[in-house]
């Protein structure tokens, strides 16, 4: 069977590919542009996109889970795993940027066909995954807000990520959508910190690095919904859908890569601190969302309590939505299908993503947090393969020419391999002891 054509070429993709002549010299299309504040706020998204789909219902158990059984002292894991995954949705941008064709189809071509459907076989199986502890979270977290039963509000929220799916322009509704939640979510995280009043100095020492015993699935957890290379090796399709070129990649990593993967970094150690604060004030574990929000009540009186729900309810539906278009356009693009959130195959995999979170979540009501925590570190299984895939594909001045790594993005590259590398074999020896 021949290969079939990429259908994500963007206007920008060949002169990209062309950008470095022989001698090196960029072209004048390489030169960033002048922009006026709304030109700088146009250029936000695809990394917003991707830091609420790490920031889900799992990166906020495990937060709650850490806080409250460790206290302050695992907040390290938070800084460095934030730190490591703008270096590799960094490199996704660059791929984005400079590649000719989406990043599965040119895998494809330069590493080997069924490497690329490895790949996006892989990612579609973490996003299955992570529909379980989505749908749940999204229950769960309205619930809290108007009251009913959390398996009919899991329902409504699937109902209204499937209405989504029927608009033209899929992607670019995604991204507003999320870009409104993520700043709502903010707001909402930041009130409740303020509410809980957590001890800063010893937030300040959680940045020293330490292993309190019997962490090291927690950790692993927490590295796996915090450090997410499947979120970074969606990053470059977002920057095909808006057609980003060379000229933009500066101010892209100034307004969209940073902000918007430091925003859910800051989000979930927010999480741990307002935990941990419980604990220190009421003595009482709130180990899982219910529990926390149970607490935070008397803490914080109702409204308080309110806001706090109303930013876990953000933070489950934003993830929903991202996960479920991510898994089915790349999906999609590795079977050949379409790379753009838009085709036809994307639209029905991220249908059957959607479904699948809906049926384990009614099927499996008894221990729905136990469901998250188990999604979210079998995620870590996977992820180095895609790690080591950005790399390589960062790499190739055939493929992103003068955009390829240098020695010490490759630095931090591998020691991001190292971290989710260790991680994994961590999770498969505690999971067999």
């Amino acid at each position: 069977m021949s290969e079939p054509k990429n259908t994500i070429a963007s206007p920008h993709a060949h002169r990209g590919h062309m950008a470095t002549t022989p001698d090196h010299h960029p072209a004048p299309e390489a030169r960033p542009k002048r922009r006026t504040f709304l030109g700088y706020l146009a250029l936000m998204g695809p990394a917003f996109v991707v830091g609420a789909w790490q920031f889900g219902p799992g990166n906020l158990t495990t937060a709650v889970q850490a806080g409250s059984r460790y206290d302050y002292t695992l907040i390290w894991v938070i800084a460095v795993s934030t730190i490591l995954m703008i270096f590799f949705t960094d490199m996704s941008v660059r791929l984005g940027i400079a590649a000719p064709g989406s990043l599965i189809t040119a895998i494809k071509h330069h590493l080997g066909k069924w490497v690329g459907v490895l790949a996006g076989c892989g990612v579609f199986g973490i996003t299955l995954m992570f529909s379980v502890g989505n749908a749940v979270g999204s229950g769960l977290g309205l619930s809290l807000v108007f009251g009913g039963s959390p398996v009919l509000w899991t329902v409504v929220c699937t109902a209204a990520v499937g209405f989504v799916l029927a608009f033209r322009n899929v992607y670019g509704i995604v991204e507003k959508a999320l870009l409104v939640i993520v700043l709502l979510m903010g707001i909402a995280f930041i009130a409740s910190t303020i509410v809980a009043q957590p001890d800063w100095y010893r937030a300040m020492e959680g940045m020293t690095p330490s292993l309190p015993a019997g962490s090291e699935i927690l950790i692993v957890a927490l590295v796996g919904t915090n450090f997410s290379i499947n979120a970074a090796f969606y990053t470059s399709y977002g920057i095909k859908e808006n057609g980003r070129t060379r000229a933009d990649y500066r101010d892209i990593t100034l307004v969209d890569t940073i902000p918007g993967i430091v925003a859910p970094g800051i989000m979930t150690a927010l999480v741990i601190m307002v935990s941990a604060a419980v604990l220190g004030k009421t003595g009482a574990e709130a180990g899982t969302i219910n529990a926390l929000a149970s607490v935070f009540t008397p803490l914080a009186g109702p409204v308080g309590a309110t806001v706090f729900a109303l930013g876990l309810s953000g933070a489950a539906f934003s993830s929903m939505i991202a996960n479920a278009t991510a898994g089915g356009t790349m999906f999609s693009d590795a079977l050949g299908r379409g790379a753009t959130a838009g085709s036809p195959t994307a639209r029905i995999f991220t249908g059957v993503i959607l479904a699948f979170g809906l049926v384990i979540t009614l099927s499996f009501q008894s221990s729905p947090v136990g469901l998250i925590v188990i999604a979210q570190s079998l995620t870590v299984l996977i992820a180095p393969m895609l790690g080591v895939l950005i790399v390589i594909m960062a790499n190739k001045k055939s493929v992103i020419g003068d955009l390829r790594n240098r020695w010490w993005q490759n630095l931090f590259g591998a020691i991001g391999l190292i971290a989710i590398v260790a991680s994994s074999l961590r999770l498969i020896t505690t999971l067999i002891g």
